[in-house]
């Protein structure tokens, strides 16, 4: 495994070699991103990994500054994935060129996350934008977690570049809770709750199956026995359909996805 932190050694790593599998990460690496990892290596010749806290994609400054970070623990783990390349670069490096490139999302695409954390998927597609740029990569892995992110990413991202952009199912721990590196942040009860939350978001989308027509009266009843049970701040709780993230279910895959607050951490899911 070879460590890269500067672009000057990332040019030349990369120079003679076109089939990499890209993982981009934000640190903090769990069994979804060992997924991931293990997806890249199977369908790529090499694989490279990054570790970068991107500051642009926050809107709120706590939650960048608190944001979990353990290197040491995760360089051990990559290591041990016999990963290729890990990519460790400063904010300096990736914003040191100025990006000609305007990002907005179209009005239609403002909902879910993007609703609420202004400037938000605007700093993803940014710097995932310019790590395509720096890296070139056959295919980009990302997990269906944040599958709003995915779904602009792909779009984004395989318009205007030869990569790939591919998904794989979000990873589970016993209890049901989907990975999350914030899940560190969260208390025994928080864990606990957060449990309960994912096997509701569960049931509600097998009955929502059974009566597609009943989804929006469904999602209103759960979300407020949510709030009523566990006091709950909900961002949002909605059925959208995965081909365009609309509202229509009209005989189209769709998932519940769900945007809460718990011990003060803001985690997100979706079924």
């Amino acid at each position: 495994m070879k460590l890269i932190r500067e672009i000057s050694d990332l040019n030349k790593a990369i120079k003679k070699e076109k089939e990499f599998g890209f993982v981009p990460t934000m640190g903090g690496l769990h069994k979804g991103h060992e997924t991931l990892i293990k997806t890249s290596k199977k369908k790529c010749k090499k694989t490279i990994v990054s570790i970068f806290v991107n500051p642009t994609q926050f809107n709120d400054k706590h939650d960048f500054s608190n944001y979990p970070k353990s290197l040491s623990e995760d360089l051990k783990i990559l290591k041990k994935l016999k990963v290729d390349l890990v990519y460790l670069p400063t904010v300096s490096q990736i914003y040191k060129k100025k990006n000609s490139l305007k990002i907005t999302l179209k009005k239609s695409q403002k909902i879910l996350c993007a609703k609420f954390r202004k400037g938000h998927f605007e700093g993803v597609l940014d710097v995932l934008n310019r790590f395509i740029q720096l890296i070139s990569p056959k295919i980009m892995f990302m997990g269906e977690k944040d599958y709003q992110q995915f779904f602009l990413a792909q779009k984004f991202i395989e318009k205007r570049y030869q990569t790939k952009v591919f998904s794989c199912r979000t990873i589970r721990s016993s209890n049901g809770i989907a990975l999350s590196t914030r899940n560190k942040l969260l208390n025994k009860d928080g864990l606990k709750i957060s449990s309960i939350i994912a096997k509701e978001l569960f049931d509600i989308k097998n009955i929502i199956n059974l009566y597609p027509n009943d989804a929006k009266r469904l999602i209103k009843i759960l979300k407020q026995k949510m709030i009523n049970k566990f006091d709950l701040k909900i961002e949002y709780l909605e059925c959208r359909n995965l081909i365009d993230l609309s509202v229509n279910l009209n005989n189209k895959p769709f998932k519940v996805f769900i945007a809460y607050y718990m011990n003060g951490v803001r985690l997100i899911d979706n079924f």
